[in-house]
């Protein structure tokens, strides 16, 4: 990730969101990590409504592939302390 100091970030500012749609570009204010730029496709694939488990399950049960849900019936073992 390229960081850019503020001030050259508002200077340059058409080049830091080129930049963006390669990868996230850091903004820094005072020395400190105050923003980030990325691109607006990436900015999406962030914000997208997660699915709950229902409906990967879902999703899941479409394709015809099997899984196995069962539950482990072994206990561990014992262990002197």
């Amino acid at each position: 990730m390229q960081t850019w100091q503020l001030q050259e970030a508002k200077n340059r500012l058409s080049e830091v969101v080129r930049h963006a749609h390669q990868e996230p570009q850091l903004i820094t204010l005072r020395g400190k990590e105050e923003a980030v730029v990325l691109s607006f496709d990436e900015y999406q694939r962030l914000t997208q409504p997660r699915k709950t488990w229902a409906e990967l399950l879902g999703e899941v049960a479409q394709t015809g592939i099997e899984l196995d849900l069962g539950r482990s019936r072994d206990v561990g073992r014992s262990v002197d302390l």
